[in-house]
């Protein structure tokens, strides 16, 4: 729910003064729907990512964005929140999952189409069509979708191989996609872009630590550094084993870790009332959420975007408040809060951000002079700290 922090719960007033230092967490127990004071000598956020704030992405359920949300109400330096990376093609059937078709699948052949019929992928790529790196291929795809309001594009397999080889080839592509009702040997694969991984979040040194004392963060929801502007396959391992291996072994050394007396840290205390929120609201409010983000804060940026989005997104934001101060808490209302949070914090970065990198592309970038190097550790938030 949130951390808990110097800053904003210790009762001695003293320690408001103090550099901010982390005391624990308030954790929601979804089986006995009441909340938990929860005070340790180190706190570990390994929430994962934000996928779940766009309307399409291969992350799970749970990527809400949760840990980015806390780490920024307790005042933990957040980075390169602009820099969401999207896969160009998942699976695109009502009701199915996100499912992520490998980028081998084109390496072998594939083609994409519109819903029409009509290759495209030359318009944005005439030197390698079809093979272009994913960037552009989901930009172009996203791009197909707005521009003509299509759902999907299509991901033609058969025209090029035998079912045989498909099944042989790609057998989880070819079972996931049977069950979902389309056979690729006969006919081509609806498919659309996807926020798959948050290159940003919580800023951490080399040992995990973060810009809050006794806070560490492993994982998508931290940021490294290693991802720069846009991930490379599989060095997202990094962040969570290697990062969460050092985490831990820094948290067993070190002996200025203290717990802090319960006496100094009030148990939660609700100040809403004891109905349930409405469901249909919180329904209405993530679908707003995922659609803003989606059509402003997406593959494709500008200033009219952006600007719309913030301006949507802080309203959004400021009547999620009062609903979740004024209701009884679940698991739903705690994610839409921290959705509507995560959400602007990205937008914001997006915003001050005017110049394409990586995964970050706005349509009126200003370049930089050939001289000059964008420092992609340029603070967003509060102070960072030194490498």
């Amino acid at each position: 729910m949130d951390l808990i922090t110097s800053a904003h719960h210790d009762k001695n007033p003293v320690a408001r003064y103090r550099a901010v230092k982390c005391y624990g967490a308030y954790v929601f127990d979804t089986a006995g729907k009441s909340i938990h004071r929860v005070l340790a000598r180190a706190t570990v956020l390994a929430t994962g990512g934000i996928g779940r704030v766009y309307r399409h992405t291969t992350n799970p359920e749970g990527a809400r964005g949760d840990g980015l949300a806390m780490a920024y109400r307790a005042g933990a330096r957040i980075i390169n929140a602009e820099y969401v990376q999207f896969h160009p093609t998942t699976l695109a059937v009502p009701g199915a999952n996100n499912f992520l078709i490998s980028e081998a699948v084109r390496g072998e052949g594939g083609r994409l189409f519109t819903p029409d019929g009509r290759a495209f992928m030359e318009d944005y790529s005439p030197q390698w069509k079809d093979l272009a790196p994913r960037d552009i291929v989901a930009r172009a795809i996203h791009t197909e979708m707005i521009t003509h309001g299509y759902s999907h594009v299509l991901l033609d397999l058969a025209a090029c191989m035998s079912g045989s080889h498909i099944r042989e080839r790609f057998p989880t592509i070819y079972a996931t996609c049977l069950e979902a009702g389309i056979d690729v040997t006969a006919e081509p694969v609806p498919v659309v872009p996807a926020a798959h991984y948050f290159c940003g979040g919580v800023l951490v040194d080399l040992c995990g630590r973060t810009t809050i004392d006794s806070l560490y963060a492993a994982g998508e929801v931290s940021c490294t550094g290693v991802h720069g502007a846009n991930r490379l396959a599989s060095t997202s391992l990094l962040e969570g084993l290697v990062w969460g291996d050092r985490a831990a072994g820094d948290i067993l050394e070190r002996n200025d870790l203290c717990l802090v007396s319960e006496d100094r840290i009030p148990p939660w205390e609700e100040v809403g009332s004891r109905e349930s929120p409405d469901p249909a609201l919180i329904h209405r409010d993530c679908g707003t959420i995922q659609d803003t983000m989606w059509l402003y804060v997406g593959l494709t940026r500008s200033s009219h975007r952006l600007s719309r989005a913030l301006y949507d997104l802080d309203h959004l934001l400021h009547s999620i408040e009062q609903f979740y101060r004024a209701s009884q808490i679940n698991d739903a209302l705690i994610g839409l809060r921290n959705m509507a949070q995560a959400s602007k914090i990205i937008a914001q970065a997006a915003w001050h951000n005017r110049r394409s990198c990586g995964t970050h592309y706005r349509e009126d970038a200003i370049e930089p002079p050939h001289s000059a190097l964008y420092d992609l550790s340029e603070p967003r938030f509060g102070q960072g700290l030194e490498f």
